[in-house]
Order: structure tokens, then C-alpha cells, then sequence
């Protein structure tokens, strides 16, 4: 095993054997290309004398406990295939941990445009708008998704999900934890006692949606993949519908990626107010309640989450350690959007 200790490499001897013997109509030999994003579950590009493949595994070492879940992203991305959810398809997943040191799974490559920035600096003026109408199509098509007919009615729990996302994300921060940060132990408290009451929505959602976790056809701005479902669950839209806005808070530029302070009009961006709308039009919603505190909790969340991939590029298992120290920085900045938001409900 030459990785067992370095999640930015792959034993491609072993992978070639075991997709060999479980993959019809596989050849080898096999390269690997790491890619560069992915700082949860390490993710590589396998190529064949004849086609390609991606290779998404759990990085080896010590994990928490329910994170990292490539069996999830495996299950509900194969649920999806043939749904108005364009997702890759899915080839196999391999459980045992003694092929390459740690579960993985092989999917379709699709290529496509994949925008890191949802400026869209890359894009003509004209262009950018119908990229973010189609983000809005596609989130509204995960939130609509029939849950019981594709079999994953049992992919989350019962009972309120934030409820279980504070809990759970509490948990996963303290455990992680590697000094205090007033602002998120305000915000932690804050959303402990401010759950909206449940208004009955039960959907399929993502749990991580902004742009770079989509691609794109080169000649167009059709979605053809949604990727990175290791936070999926049954749960509550909003979050998803938050999760774009609070990227889109952040500081511009390749650190924050975000578009706070910019023209938005200018440049042919949506508002806000502009996306929840076109949202909220393709799901027949009137309007989204207590906005501020679904961008509360994706903030908490994010923050975690961060929170994780720094506490593991201290402890070396990291994908790109150098990118998790810096991405943990960012975690204080979270927590005081998340109090923002607070204050905006008030």
C-alpha cells in the first residue's frame, strides 16, 4: 500500500486488479491524477488506454465518526441516474478498506466547465445570468425529487433536521475543536433555541450546493453533473437555497470566492433576492420564512466543517494540508456571518 499514510497518492497496481476483476469490460494498466479540489474525500482521475474513470475514496487515518461517507454519495448519486438531477454515473464501491487502505468508488468522468468563482469572470456579461438560472433549475429538481420512488426514503432520519444538523455539527466541532472562538460558541447557542417550527417539507438535498460543486457543458450553460454528495441527507431545502447565498457573502477574489462588495447588476449577476425568487417560482413557493436563520446555520455548519479539514491538516491527513491550514483560517469568518444573520431576522 505506497499510500497508506498520504492521501495524495494511489496504488494504482491495486486498483487496477480489483476494478479487473469487478468492472466488465475494464482494461488496464491505469494512471491517476489527483484533482486538486476535494479537501473531504480525495478524488482521482483514472485513465485507461481507452477511457477514463474517477476515483473518489475516504482518506486514510483516523476519521470521525460518520464522516466521510463515499457508500452515501455512492447510494444516492446511483439513485438519481435518469432524474432531472444530472449526476455522473455510477460504476462501483468497494467497502473493503484492504484494496487501497480505505473505501472508494469509481464513477463516470464527465468533462465539462467547472467555474471556481461564481463571479463568473470567465464568462461574457450576457452568459452569466442563464448559469445561475440553470443552478436555480437544478436545486429546485433535487428538492423535487420523489424521494419514495428512486428508494431513498430511508436515506435520513425522521424528525426535525436541524434538530439533528446542530446536534450532529455541534458534536463534529467540538471534536475538532483546537481553540475557543467566541463567535461560534454565540452562534451555537443561538441556533440551539431558534429552530423555526417544521412546516413538513421532507426532500432530498445536497448539503454542500454552490457552483464549483457543479459542471457545466462547454457550450452552454446546461448543468450536466452535480457533484460532492458526501453531505446529502433527507432533510430540509432551505439549507440548500442558504448555502448558495452565503457563498456568495463572502469576500471575492480566490481566497473568500465569493461576491460580497460587487456590482451584481454591473456584471450580470441575480440579487438575492433574484435567486430565492426564481427559486421559489420553479417550486410554486410564495416566499422563504425566516431566511436569516437558514443562512445562520449554513454559516455553523461551514464553519464545522472547516473546522474538520483544519484539525486534519494538523494531524497530516489531509488532501492538501496546505489549502485545509488556510481554509480552517476562515472558520472565525463564518461564525460572524452567521451572527450577521442572526441580527437580521430582528
Amino acid at each position: 500500500m505506497t499510500e497508506a499514510h498520504d492521501p495524495g497518492q494511489l496504488d494504482t497496481g491495486a486498483v487496477t486488479d480489483w476494478l479487473s476483476a469487478h468492472l466488465p469490460g475494464f482494461r488496464g494498466p491505469v494512471t491517476a491524477e489527483k484533482f486538486p479540489r476535494g479537501q473531504s474525500n480525495p478524488t482521482f482521475r483514472l485513465t485507461t488506454p481507452e477511457t477514463s474513470y474517477v476515483l473518489r475514496r475516504k482518506p486514510p487515518g483516523t476519521l470521525l465518526k460518520s464522516a466521510h461517507a463515499v457508500d452515501r454519495e455512492f447510494r444516492v448519486q446511483k439513485a438519481l441516474a435518469g432524474s432531472q438531477v444530472p449526476v455522473p454515473r455510477m460504476y462501483l464501491l468497494c467497502e473493503d478498506d484492504g484494496v487501497i487502505g480505505s473505501a472508494f468508488y469509481v464513477m463516470e468522468d464527465v468533462r465539462g466547465r467547472n467555474f471556481d468563482d461564481p463571479a463568473l469572470p470567465e464568462l461574457a456579461r450576457a452568459d452569466r445570468r442563464a448559469v445561475q438560472e440553470e443552478m436555480s433549475r437544478v436545486l429546485a429538481a433535487i428538492h423535487s425529487v420523489d424521494i419514495a420512488a428512486v428508494g431513498l426514503s430511508d436515506y435520513g432520519p425522521g424528525g426535525n433536521y436541524y434538530r439533528r444538523q446542530i446536534d450532529r455539527w455541534t458534536k463534529q466541532y467540538r471534536a475538532s475543536e483546537t481553540t475557543r472562538i467566541a463567535e461560534m460558541e454565540a452562534l451555537i447557542g443561538w441556533l440551539d433555541v431558534s429552530i423555526p417550527p417544521d412546516d413538513g417539507q421532507r426532500t432530498l438535498v445536497h448539503g454542500d450546493y454552490r457552483i464549483d460543486n457543479l459542471l457545466f457543458a462547454d457550450d452552454g450553460p446546461r448543468c450536466l453533473a452535480v457533484l460532492d454528495w458526501e453531505l446529502s441527507t433527507i432533510g430540509h431545502p432551505y439549507a440548500d437555497l442558504a448555502a448558495v447565498l452565503m457563498q456568495w457573502h463572502m469576500p471575492p477574489g480566490p481566497d473568500g470566492r465569493g461576491l460580497d462588495g460587487l456590482d451584481r447588476e454591473a456584471l450580470g449577476l441575480m440579487s438575492d433576492a433574484e435567486f430565492v425568487a426564481a427559486y421559489c417560482a420553479r417550486r410554486g413557493l410564495a416566499a422563504i420564512p425566516d431566511l436569516g436563520f437558514y443562512l445562520a446555520f449554513c454559516n455553523f455548519r461551514m464553519g464545522a466543517i472547516l473546522q474538520g479539514v483544519y484539525k486534519r491538516a494538523l494531524d497530516g491527513n489531509a488532501s492538501n494540508p496546505e489549502r485545509g491550514l488556510a481554509m480552517g483560517a476562515t472558520v472565525p469568518r463564518f461564525a460572524e456571518q452567521g451572527l450577521a444573520a442572526t441580527r437580521d431576522m430582528t
